[in-house]
């Protein structure tokens, strides 16, 4: 009767199951005109293979906020807390998915073209994507009039017809992965990113042994940085493995462990060592913080790799695209006196 594929049929027949049996509310909101279709549909595509009690739960989560997130950052969050509350079932359809992935080519919009699409480990996924876009930058600055878009589209077609003769150079690629320490128990179901895009626990803890992370060593050809942060998980400083080692054999510069109250056999001992701890306890010496600022325009290399650890995507409202797609700009112009300081540096 409405003359539709039996694909498309049964992805709409899906979704609408998937808000009357798990979605009850997000289907009230629709039908109230309080949701649109859009933000309805991204949490029935990320909870249509969950079971009903935890799509409950991320429902009840994130509708009262849904339409103050936009339609990508909704995807995401309810993406992430999915991943969170039903592990064992997300790491068992990643393993269904790794028996069914493959390469599909669709119909494109325009007469003539078409899109190559592979399912793969987002790990991999966005380590292909980096490298198809470095090698694309290297055609920009060489000179090539192409957009950007169209660059790594040649490129990848490129690398994949003529792997043997394509003449560019060896890339390696970016891939940020956060990860709370809690998750690199076996025991832990805290989720994990790679460049922004959610992972569960497990894949987590298997890309992070696959890159030596769990050793603290940097991997082979590449570089590891760590972000320290605090409970409420603000960014407080970044560093490499060799200078936090450096930072922890140097200690405090004013609360040393070792000092004249600890090593005192004296009966005014004891009282100096309690107000040595305390003060140690107390310590808000900076031993390790954010970037300085500098007096140039152009952000020095650590307040880059700061400023990327701590927004990872554009900050503009309702953007998303991840750092490394976006500009750092200051928010105060530098013109107008404003400073080259992470405070005033943002992605967007």
């Amino acid at each position: 009767m409405l003359n539709l594929g039996r694909g498309t049929a049964a992805h709409r027949l899906g979704r609408a199951l998937t808000w009357s049996r798990k979605l009850p509310a997000t289907f009230a909101a629709l039908q109230f005109g309080d949701l649109d279709e859009r933000r309805a549909d991204a949490l029935a595509d990320v909870l249509a293979h969950t079971d009903a009690a935890v799509a409950g739960q991320v429902e009840d989560a994130l509708l009262p906020e849904a339409t103050s997130l936009s339609v990508y950052r909704l995807r995401e969050r309810a993406t992430a807390l999915m991943l969170e509350l039903d592990a064992a079932a997300a790491e068992e359809r990643r393993a269904e998915a790794e028996q069914t992935a493959d390469v599909r080519v669709y119909p494109s919009a325009t007469d003539g073209r078409s899109t190559l699409a592979a399912d793969l480990p987002t790990d991999e996924a966005v380590e292909c994507h980096d490298l198809v876009d470095q090698l694309a930058r290297m055609l920009k600055t060489d000179g090539d009039p192409r957009p950007i878009g169209a660059l790594r589209a040649h490129v990848l077609s490129a690398l994949i017809r003529r792997p043997a003769d394509s003449g560019l150079p060896a890339v390696t690629a970016n891939l940020t992965i956060t990860a709370d320490l809690t998750a690199l128990t076996d025991s832990s179901s805290t989720t994990g990113e790679v460049n922004g895009l959610p992972i569960t626990a497990t894949h987590l803890r298997e890309l992070l042994t696959r890159v030596g992370a769990l050793g603290l060593s940097t991997p082979d050809g590449g570089t590891l940085t760590y972000a320290l942060t605090g409970l409420d998980g603000q960014l407080l400083a970044t560093a490499t493995p060799a200078e936090l080692a450096r930072l922890a054999r140097r200690g405090c510069p004013q609360h040393p462990d070792s000092d004249t109250g600890i090593e005192s056999s004296s009966g005014g001992g004891v009282s100096d060592c309690g107000a040595a701890t305390a003060a140690r306890d107390a310590c808000d010496c900076p031993v390790l913080g954010p970037p300085p600022t500098t007096s140039a325009y152009t952000p020095s290399t650590r307040q880059r790799a700061f400023v990327a650890t701590r927004d990872q995507r554009c900050r503009f409202a309702n953007c998303g695209q991840r750092v490394g797609w976006t500009d750092l700009d200051h928010v105060t112009a530098h013109a107008t006196g404003g400073p080259t300081d992470c405070t005033n540096l943002v992605h967007r």
